[in-house]
């Protein structure tokens, strides 16, 4: 049961709560209720249970996202994933609204496409880069912003919110192919061919160099359009120890690839996360000017 847990990576999902946090951040009707019920269900249930069906299928040997020594899995695994799927599901459908539960469903289908043998999205590189991006970038905001808010599709029909959804996808694709750079040697072994080992790694890195900065015009752009250019300079900051970490690392590959490693991989995810969640927090405050009644 021990080895389940530890695929399961529920710590993980803290590399994926941007997305929430920017959703958050844009919401006119959020409630107490639904924002409680609505993180756990996402990020202590479908996370987890993508994180582990995938891990089931892949059986990595070697390190993986949130685990440097994965141990050997076991069907329970597979079992325990469904159920919180089943769970999150349910949930979403009792505590917040139907279409929620739906889009639970969907993200969840998409999440097992990428692994399972009989479709494996994962053995396409461009196809499972763009689904990544998609599914875990504008997909997932919308799917956060009808949690937290309880809304219908007609009112997610709007430039206010359609784009920072797609904006959220710009930085996805951006920063996928990084979480894949180390993974070369295992991912082959599976006869798949992710994004990055079609790149190769320092291809990886100027590419993520190039998507990143068209990223973090594009913010800007939305920021000065439908906010406040101080939000713009906030979010340049609040960037600016991930721009330092990579390029310090990108020289130390440009050296010697095997730089390109585990260990480097995370300490990015961690401080790229850390820096955007706290970014989104001060903007979600700041927007919704709840700091003027604490």
């Amino acid at each position: 049961m021990s080895s389940t847990i530890l695929h399961l990576r529920i710590a993980f999902s803290y590399f994926l709560l941007p997305v929430y946090l920017f959703s958050l951040g844009i919401s006119p009707n959020f409630s107490e209720s639904r924002l409680i019920w609505s993180f756990v269900i996402i990020h202590f249930l479908l996370y987890p249970a993508s994180n582990g069906y995938n891990s089931y299928f892949d059986k990595d040997e070697k390190s993986i996202g949130g685990l440097k020594n994965p141990p050997p899995v076991n069907r329970s695994l597979y079992y325990v994933s469904l159920l919180l799927d089943l769970i999150a599901i349910a949930l979403a459908f009792w505590k917040i609204s139907f279409l929620f539960a739906m889009m639970i469903l969907i993200y969840g289908l998409v999440s097992k496409a990428y692994s399972h043998p009989s479709i494996r999205l994962k053995k396409y590189p461009i196809l499972g880069w763009f689904t990544v991006g998609i599914f875990q970038g504008f997909f997932a905001f919308m799917m956060c912003y009808v949690g937290i808010n309880n809304f219908e599709i007609e009112n997610l029909l709007h430039a206010r919110i359609l784009i920072p959804a797609l904006l959220t996808s710009v930085m996805l694709l951006g920063n996928y192919p990084m979480t894949q750079v180390y993974q070369h040697q295992e991912d082959a072994k599976h006869g798949d061919k992710t994004m990055s080992m079609l790149l190769g790694i320092l291809g990886t890195f100027i590419f993520v160099q190039i998507v990143f900065a068209v990223a973090a015009l594009c913010f800007i752009l939305y920021f000065n359009t439908f906010f406040d250019s101080g939000f713009s300079y906030a979010f340049l900051i609040a960037l600016s120890p991930v721009v330092l970490y990579f390029m310090i690392w990108f020289l130390q590959v440009w050296k010697n690839p095997a730089k390109a490693d585990h260990t480097r991989t995370m300490w990015l995810n961690f401080i790229s996360a850390t820096c955007l969640n706290g970014f989104f927090v001060y903007f979600f405050f700041e927007n919704s000017h709840i700091g003027q009644y604490l």
